[in-house]
């Protein structure tokens, strides 16, 4: 097994990847290229009008720092609660948590670091098609 050592990863090294939620990340940390353990980190760009297909990370809690737009989210066992998230806010979601995130501007593209307590980040992605329908468009 390789010894754990530092790892810079420079901007845009990582790559880009589609998620099973339907959003496009600009790979930053994960176990793949730094053998990340325990944690991953990524930046996120939502387009205007973007939106994420309902989901949840089974068993990884979620933080993100919105640089900058207008985020809003749809969360909670049945996406009955809903918050507003802007550039400077932090948002924790907690493990398990169902979510449905989207960017309400026709105009300005949301930028987002999203960290998660899984290093393969996609292995706990676990989408609610049943939720979709409570929200066909936001």
């Amino acid at each position: 097994m390789e010894k754990l050592t530092c790892k810079l990863i420079r901007g845009g090294e990582g790559g880009t990847y589609t998620g099973k939620q339907a959003f496009t990340y600009n790979a930053g940390i994960y176990a793949e290229n730094t053998g990340a353990q325990a944690i991953c980190m990524h930046l996120l760009h939502i387009p205007p009008g973007g939106r994420a297909k309902a989901h949840m990370h089974e068993n990884h809690e979620t933080a993100i720092y919105v640089i900058s737009g207008v985020t809003e989210m749809w969360y909670g066992e049945n996406l009955e609660e809903h918050m507003v998230i802007q550039a400077g806010d932090y948002l924790y979601i907690p493990a398990g948590m169902p979510h449905l995130p989207y960017n309400p501007s026709e105009t300005e593209t949301a930028v987002a670091v999203i960290a998660r307590t899984d290093p393969n980040e996609q292995e706990s992605v676990v989408l609610l098609p049943e939720l979709e329908k409570r929200h066909s468009r936001p």
